[in-house]
């Protein structure tokens, strides 16, 4: 057995503005206005239509997380939206893919360069003699959109690995963790067949035959330009989205309850400064500070030792009232209701 691991350990890597675009499309397509897709994120809706644009990990989360609450939720929501994501999508990243001499060289790629696509449930690959087996890691995403980010994610694979081997592509087994939803039709109009519910674990099995065939646009030399392209738009978003991290891990570090004038403090910065650089970041302070005490939130609520109010004064607000305000902001909920709905769970 040979075990493959992708490039990043985290989904929490900058990405381009292809998938966020695709979700406000996908939200307005079933009466969700752009604007509540939107909300939260910082993105000006022109930011949509610029195929450079680069945009927080936790930017696309909270599309996410708007389209799932303005929506309910439904099962297979996330399968809906993930077999609009074509290898046409990724832009020079889904072109190397094309370009591999087999589907095991697209796979081998994409691993390597997994922080140009927009996944959110990172994969563990094993190849076995018998198949090829993708356990998807969902464990570290907000229960809210969990769901809906591991459908979308399963499906845009498999959507993705078709568009690369028409027709040729056999998947043996494919599991979810979650409980079987009472419709489960559309899951067997996705993947051509009924998948097992209540597994251990998120997996999508190959046979390893499909992996050995040659992609009908092989060109060996069109995939090392794309390779050369895609190493460095690795290099250039990485080096940009250092000062999100900064300010993000130390946000967390004081339970949100910092200004902005003492981070850009500690990062030996003007506010000036740390302002323009998490806008090349696709990101600003409001929505770091936002996001992070969301999180925090969300995880002293689940503890049930603290009230509403000491959570509210742990993360820096003058009045419960101002924290319950900000929190409805954010879920679409009230704390109170929060917890009553079981979410933590």
């Amino acid at each position: 057995m040979t075990r493959l691991l992708p490039a990043v350990r985290d989904w929490d890597f900058p990405r381009g503005i292809a998938s966020v675009a695709l979700l406000v499309r996908f939200g307005t397509d079933r009466g969700v206005s752009r604007d509540t897709l939107l909300s939260g994120t910082g993105l000006p809706p022109a930011r949509l239509d610029d195929p450079a644009a680069q945009v927080d990990a936790h930017q696309e989360l909270t599309v996410a997380r708007n389209l799932v609450h303005a929506l309910g939720d439904p099962p297979g929501l996330g399968l809906d939206a993930g077999v609009r994501y074509r290898v046409t999508t990724f832009g020079v990243f889904g072109f190397a893919c094309i370009s591999s001499p087999t589907l095991r060289d697209a796979i081998t790629f994409a691993l390597r360069y997994l922080d140009l696509s927009f996944i959110f449930c990172l994969p563990v690959v094993e190849s076995r003699p018998d198949e090829m087996r993708f356990e998807l890691r969902d464990d570290r995403l907000p229960h809210d959109v969990r769901r809906f980010l591991l459908e979308r994610d399963v499906s845009a694979i498999h959507t993705v690995m078709h568009d690369l081997l028409p027709g040729g592509l056999t998947v043996r087994r494919l599991e979810f963790r979650f409980p079987e939803p009472p419709d489960p039709a559309r899951y067997h109009e996705v993947f051509g067949f009924h998948p097992r519910f209540g597994a251990p674990a998120h997996l999508v099995a190959v046979d390893p035959a499909s992996l050995r065939q040659p992609l009908p646009q092989a060109s060996e030399h069109t995939v090392a330009l794309c390779e050369a392209q895609c190493r460095d738009l690795v290099s250039r978003r990485r080096a940009r989205s250092g000062i999100a991290h900064q300010v993000r891990d130390k946000l967390i570090r004081v339970d949100g309850a910092v200004s902005m004038a003492d981070v850009a403090r500690e990062l030996n910065m003007s506010t000036r400064t740390l302002r323009r650089r998490l806008e090349d970041a696709g990101t600003s302070f409001r929505g770091l500070l936002d996001e992070v005490r969301q999180a925090l939130a969300e995880e002293m609520l689940a503890t049930g030792a603290l009230s509403v109010e000491d959570v509210a004064l742990r993360l820096g607000y003058a009045e419960a009232s101002s924290f319950i305000y900000a929190f409805r902001r954010w879920t679409g909920t009230t704390p109170a209701r929060y917890l009553r709905a079981g979410v933590h769970e």
